[in-house]
């Protein structure tokens, strides 16, 4: 490999696995002390001049390659530890003296200069005039942390929802941001070709036990580096059964506790034992746990490790995507989650009386995300409108009141969407393509999808769809009992998804019934779902609570206008549309109905049908509007990163 020198003084040798940025520590003696396993990223390094170098690039002989130290490694006592390279490239050079930008592409000399740090002393950083701090290059973040994300599933590898699609795209973009980013879940094998999914995953060799369950549990570790991220993958024989990730087609496995608490303790041991890159994550890591099948991390951060000295300077961020279900089991499964005896109190939980399934049933139990709220050093929603629900009595299911306690650490962020898969302009599912400048083709994929349907091809005829689970949370009922209603007007429905019998019998009861006017898909298609979505008008999303929700943004990306109930994140994502606003331009992206009821879902419905009728440059005003808004998970991530600064502005979470 080549090596690094810098005024013939100091040599360094390149290391490789941070994501897109190359790493250089010190060899030989020289004054530095040895190169240590652990270590934190520090802050940008000043540089009292621009200074070039000739290092190479990894993997070649020494040659003219220029780049850029912009950080410098340290351990606890201030010891330089190696270095970060920003890699050749058109980089800019800030000169306060005369205030012009210069490219490094523009700098054809390399200049030999010693690149002035302070190596020894923390907290010295005398800086010459003229001296700038070298900041992240546009679309990176200000400050880079070692991120932990612990989710019980994470797409394409396994999911089953809106969970396994943040934990799939988040961490991409992170990574893409500057930060080192490692993802733990589940090995499910489950017979099926899903398993194809983890035939790059290579295994670690590495073991470690976990005393859990009255007894000790061997786990392994599986891992890929893909898209700039480590997607490391907790193996053991209670992953692997057919079904789901939760359960099957009999319910929720028995055993769930059990899986999802070798999940957590695996967890946190993944950032001290795995030496990906060539390098552990370290202590200073900041865990992202995902739901309850990961509350258990924050507990255990709390009660395992910092009393004994291990991750004191960690952090915890709990991400709520579901508050109804939270991993409560009864009270004497406590001795099984391998938490010390004096820690109840975070997980115990007492049913209200109503609740409760008998006369001497006392009502005790375990809730492992009342645990993780209670410990967790910030929590975050998956959207603002949430963040506020969860603190209500409607919303809360039963944990509102801590919740309230604990809002001035909650944040909601919406979640994005993969502008890439989810692209009108080029997605291999739709039969024609089409964007926010022309989108004339949109109604040649409407005609498509009636075809496709057997429906009568007539793309005058409003056409609403429906993608989702069949089950009350997302308001079928409510379509049920308005079906009759929307049958009598003038229009097309398609629903897509699978999920409570009844309801499934309902959808093709309504197809044999109403053959020019309904179709009923059951099961899920993604093919489909993406045609459906590019070919109706309309999309209709009654959903009782939503925390975020990312069809109604899929939609609007294909601009395709959705009808919504207000709440949660349909709330926050869809704006309701004014067509007085902006002069008589119009304003909004669809149609938000409240209360939840028949009557104002009907007519939202009958509103946008007429609006696509009549009022063809309002509809295309609307479209217009919803294609252009930025959903990419870039512009998460930046929401995320100011939570990460504030998460390290307190300190941890101690019993």
């Amino acid at each position: 490999m080549a090596s690094l020198q810098i005024s013939g003084s100091v040599k360094f040798e390149p290391l490789v696995g941070f994501n897109r940025i190359r790493y250089f520590r010190p060899i030989g003696s020289l004054g530095f002390p040895p190169f240590r396993r652990r270590f934190s990223i520090g802050r940008p390094l000043l540089l009292r001049r621009s200074s070039s170098f000739s290092g190479g690039k990894i993997g070649e002989s020494d040659g003219d390659a220029k780049g850029f130290l912009t950080d410098a490694e340290r351990d606890g006592s201030g010891s330089v530890l190696g270095f970060q390279l920003t890699p050749p490239g058109d980089q800019e050079i800030f000169s306060t003296s005369t205030g012009e930008i210069t490219h490094q592409e523009e700098k054809k000399e390399a200049i030999d200069e010693t690149v002035m740090a302070d190596f020894g002393v923390p907290g010295n950083r005398a800086v010459e005039e003229g001296a700038v701090e070298v900041g992240i290059p546009s679309g990176k973040a200000e400050v880079v942390n070692n991120l932990v994300f612990v989710t019980s599933e994470a797409a394409p590898y396994s999911k089953t929802g809106g969970l396994g699609d943040v934990c799939g795209s988040l961490p991409i973009a992170l990574a893409g941001r500057g930060h080192r980013v490692m993802v733990v879940s589940p090995r499910y094998l489950n017979g099926t070709a899903a398993d194809n999914n983890y035939a790059r995953a290579k295994d670690l060799g590495i073991r470690i036990t976990v005393n859990c369950f009255g007894g000790s549990q061997e786990v392994s570790f599986y891992h890929e580096y893909r898209d700039g991220v480590d997607w490391v993958f907790v193996d053991h024989k209670s992953y692997h059964r057919p079904g789901n990730p939760y359960g099957d087609s009999k319910g929720a496995f028995g055993d769930n506790q059990f899986r999802f608490t070798l999940l957590c303790h695996a967890a946190c041991e993944a950032p001290l034992v795995l030496p990906l890159g060539g390098f552990t994550y370290g202590e200073k890591s900041l865990f992202l746990v995902n739901d309850w099948h990961a509350g258990l991390v924050p507990i255990l951060l709390a009660a395992k490790y910092r009393p004994y000295g291990v991750y004191k300077d960690a952090r915890s961020i709990l991400i709520i995507h579901n508050l109804a279900h939270q991993g409560v089991e009864p009270a004497a499964t406590y001795t099984n989650l391998g938490l010390p005896s004096e820690w109840y109190g975070a997980v115990g939980w007492v049913f209200p009386t109503w609740a409760r399934t008998h006369a001497l049933d006392t009502g005790e139990a375990v809730n492992v995300l009342k645990g993780a709220i209670v410990t967790s050093d910030r929590i975050i929603t998956v959207s603002q409108g949430y963040a506020w629900e969860i603190t209500t009595v409607e919303g809360g299911y039963g944990l509102q009141d801590l919740l309230s306690s604990r809002k001035s650490v909650i944040n909601g962020i919406t979640n994005g969407i993969n502008i890439d898969e989810w692209n009108p302009s080029t997605d291999e599912h739709i039969p024609f393509h089409y964007s926010a400048d022309d989108f004339s083709e949109k109604v040649k994929c409407k005609m498509a999808l009636q075809k496709e349907l057997g429906l009568p091809i007539r793309p005058e005829c409003p056409m609403i769809g429906f993608i989702g689970r069949l089950d009350y949370q997302k308001g079928i009922d409510l379509i049920q009992t308005a079906g009759p209603d929307l049958m009598v007007d003038d229009i097309q429905f398609v629903m897509l998804g699978s999920g409570d019998p009844k309801y499934e019998s309902w959808m093709r009861s309504m197809e044999e019934t109403y053959r020019d006017k309904f179709r009923g898909w059951v099961g899920f298609n993604v093919p489909i779902s993406h045609r459906i979505t590019a070919g109706c008008d309309i999309l209709l999303m009654p959903s009782r609570f939503e925390p975020c929700g990312l069809n109604q943004l899929y939609a609007m990306r294909y601009g395709t206008i959705p009808v919504v109930h207000g709440t949660g994140g349909l709330r926050d994502t869809v704006e309701n549309f004014n067509p007085y606003a902006e002069g008589g331009a119009g304003a909004g992206t669809g149609w938000v109905f409240t209360p939840l009821s028949k009557d104002s879902m009907v007519s939202a419905l009958r509103l946008a049908a007429a609006t696509y009728r009549e009022y063809k440059e309002s509809w295309e005003g609307l479209m217009r509007r919803g294609m252009t808004r930025n959903y990419s998970w870039e512009n998460a991530a930046v929401q995320y990163e100011q939570v990460f600064q504030w998460v390290f502005m307190d300190p941890p979470y101690v019993s």
